[in-house]
């Protein structure tokens, strides 16, 4: 305790020496700090903003900019070969397109698109219910509405269930409504939707021909999602005669989070660097502010071996100082990090996503409690030995 209360008093002393000597760890800390809570926040809120999606499920087309785009096509009579594959539950055909919608004296340009007995959108029914099996099997004329269209083609609200819709010359049963999803850009474009009709009824209607845009698969189990993309493609190349150079393109959750992830640990371990090289100068800083107060007080340590002190106090007064000037510049610099990520994120990842998702106390902590622990052990240590190896004669004898 001594130590420490003189060690601060030293510090005080010299307000904007100490203050210079850890501006560096106070960037470095605080630009790893912020980079880590706002990497932790986009992961959760990227991963909560795709929530509503499910795991289970991929899609796949053909690429468009391949030469033999005619010839990869997915076509409707594929889908019950491919349902065959062993892991495959279901395979659907994907369709959407746009249409002026009519509820009662209501219009609305809106997207209806084909949807399965087990839905891409996990999002629940706010009235009613999801498409089931048997509106599949019988191709039946119902619809689910999402909430955007919900509120357009029913302004004044109440449950809009048993009313009947008209999408040019076909009616359609209203039986649910989904939920209001999280606002955000991302759920604006990948969670939005639009009103499903069942697939097959989706086919009879408005798809003419063979050919469709794209497949959607239902997996028993998500993790088995790489492989059975792989050997759905295998067998769309088997049925086209075994053509290897056909170009097939994937979709699937995993897919979107681990890409945004990935650019997010890209810019952590970049940043990092960063930070790395700005404790290496706030270390150099640090240890050469130690050693200029080391010579400043050569005097000092030789009345204090003269009366007594032996090494190693001499050796903790200094190595306490040097911890207490790392500590201040990592406790600075952690307030400013958290600031920084804290703000950036309640003013854009939340409005971006939708999604709120709480900082990281507990790992900002740490790391620059870590960060405080090396800086002192490899910049402080040096200055301390020294002090506590002077000879008292001739450190009396310093002027």
């Amino acid at each position: 305790m001594i130590y420490l209360e003189e060690a601060w008093r030293v510090l005080l002393a010299n307000r904007v020496r100490s203050l210079l000597t850890t501006l560096g760890l106070i960037i470095g800390v605080g630009a790893v700090v912020a980079i880590q809570v706002l990497g932790n926040s986009m992961a959760g809120a990227v991963n909560g903003a795709l929530g509503n999606f499910a795991d289970n499920t991929f899609i796949i087309f053909p690429n468009a900019t391949q030469r033999n785009v005619r010839q990869a096509a997915i076509r409707l009579s594929d889908l019950p070969a491919l349902r065959q594959i062993p892991g495959i539950v279901d395979a659907l055909p994907i369709g959407q397109f746009q249409d002026i919608v009519r509820a009662g004296h209501n219009l609305a340009r809106e997207s209806i698109g084909a949807e399965g007995a087990i839905p891409f959108n996990n999002l629940p029914p706010l009235y009613g219910r999801i498409i089931d099996t048997d509106d599949v099997n019988l191709a039946t004329d119902v619809c689910v509405l999402p909430y955007d269209a919900y509120t357009r083609l029913f302004p004044k609200g109440g449950n809009p269930v048993g009313q009947s819709i008209y999408v040019g010359s076909h009616r359609y049963l209203i039986i649910g409504v989904l939920t209001k999803p999280k606002q955000g850009f991302l759920n604006a474009n990948f969670g939005g939707g639009g009103i499903s009709i069942p697939w097959s009824t989706y086919v009879r209607n408005y798809v003419h021909g063979n050919t469709i845009y794209a497949a959607r698969f239902v997996t028993g189990n998500a993790s088995q999602i790489p492989d059975l993309e792989l050997a759905v493609i295998k067998k769309l190349r088997e049925m086209r005669g075994g053509a290897q150079g056909l170009a097939y393109q994937t979709f699937d959750k995993s897919k979107i989070t681990g890409s945004i992830n990935g650019i997010f640990n890209a810019i952590t371990i970049v940043v990092g660097l960063i930070g790395a090289v700005s404790l290496l100068v706030a270390g150099i800083g640090i240890m050469n502010i130690m050693l200029v107060s080391v010579a400043e007080r050569t005097r000092e340590i030789g009345v204090r071996k003269a009366i007594g002190a032996r090494r190693a106090q001499i050796l903790w007064q200094f190595f306490i100082e040097a911890l207490l000037l790392c500590s201040f510049g990592c406790l600075i610099g952690l307030v400013i990090g958290l600031g920084i990520g804290g703000f950036v994120n309640s003013a854009f990842i939340v409005r971006l996503t939708g999604t709120t998702v709480g900082i990281p106390f507990a790992q900002a902590i740490a790391i620059a409690a870590s960060f405080a622990v090396i800086v002192t052990l490899a910049f402080g240590t040096y200055p301390a030995y020294r002090a506590a190896r002077l000879d008292p004669i001739e450190a009396l004898r310093y002027e």
